[in-house]
């Protein structure tokens, strides 16, 4: 299944999730730099660093595939 996500949706979930941790540009605070993310780590990488919280103190994100797609394309346009 590929879905069309939405950057602008997945600001808004951005921002509701991991701006504590990665900052409000995703420059990085207590997680990394999240800007080139998406050219460092394919798409199936980041949605399991995501739903498993691999690297602590990094939690673990349950959700619908659709929210998912819009925080890739997200994190895309932090190229």
């Amino acid at each position: 299944m590929n879905l069309e996500g939405s950057a602008l949706k997945g600001s808004k979930l951005f921002k509701m999730n991991c701006v504590g941790c990665h900052g409000v540009s995703g420059q990085g605070l207590l997680g990394p730099d999240l800007h080139q993310v998406s050219l460092q780590f394919s798409d199936k990488q980041i949605i399991n660093q995501v739903r498993k919280g691999l690297t602590p103190p990094m939690p673990s994100f349950e959700m619908e595939p659709e929210l998912m797609a819009d925080l890739l394309a997200y994190l895309h346009s932090l190229n």
